[in-house]
């Protein structure tokens, strides 16, 4: 080998440091960008359902007196319902809903069974359910039974928009591309929600939230919150 060759490869050796050095900065940046955006996107979301949360308690609070007082008056006993919950990453919680069962309808939950109306077997639905008390039917139909879940949403559990948090049972019974759901923290409002709520099938109801988590935005969310209103009043898949 000749000199000059010997001087050259010496050469280009000596910059694979130099190279190497400058990919890894590279990469470095790149991972630096993408956990700002993410993070910030993830602020601005927390943000919004602390804002909107703490508004829409102060505003809402005349009308959960109101309910408080008809529920009582239906069905003496808690005007809560707390229910354990799975949220972001199998993470347990306690959501807060109104009452609009009697005291003993997790207890005859089990005798009706069988009378469930949801597709898929992993979530019970039934329209004419004889555990809802006269008033629940109402609060039900106009998910007033939900607005509670703004603490929920206020503490962090949860956010204003999101999949629907599913009990434990339920996520025992998921399939692999079911626990997309938990990646995500669990929401009031979902894109089902706005499309259908209860007539969806449960398959159907996954697919839409697989497809939510994958395109999620700020501009989505505030969509879904729009679209949100004109779903409650006019109760469709509401039961």
């Amino acid at each position: 080998m000749s000199s000059d060759m010997h001087n050259e490869l010496l050469r280009r050796y000596s910059r694979l440091s130099y190279f190497k050095h400058n990919i890894s900065l590279r990469l470095h940046l790149k991972r630096l960008l993408w956990l700002t955006v993410i993070r910030g996107a993830y602020l601005i979301k927390r943000s919004i359902d602390i804002v909107g949360s703490i508004v829409l308690l102060i505003i809402l609070m005349p009308l959960f007196i109101t309910i408080m007082v008809l529920i009582y008056l239906n069905s003496p006993g808690p005007v809560f319902y707390k229910q354990t919950r799975v949220g972001r990453w199998g993470v347990l919680f306690i959501m807060w809903k109104f009452r609009s069962m009697y005291l003993d309808a997790d207890a005859r939950l089990k005798e009706i069974m069988e009378e469930n109306e949801m597709s898929g077997g992993v979530i019970f639905k039934m329209k004419n359910d004889p555990r809802i008390i006269p008033i629940g039917r109402f609060i039900r139909k106009a998910s007033i039974d939900e607005l509670p879940q703004l603490w929920n949403v206020l503490k962090g559990d949860m956010s204003l928009v999101g999949p629907r948090p599913a009990l434990p049972s339920e996520v025992n019974q998921y399939s692999l591309q079911d626990r997309l759901r938990l990646e995500v923290i669990p929401g009031i409002t979902c894109i089902w929600q706005v499309s259908g709520r209860s007539n969806i099938p449960f398959p159907q109801q996954v697919q839409l939230d697989t497809e939510y988590i994958q395109s999620q935005s700020l501009l989505l969310d505030l969509k879904l919150l729009l679209k949100t209103i004109p779903a409650v009043l006019l109760g469709r898949g509401a039961y």
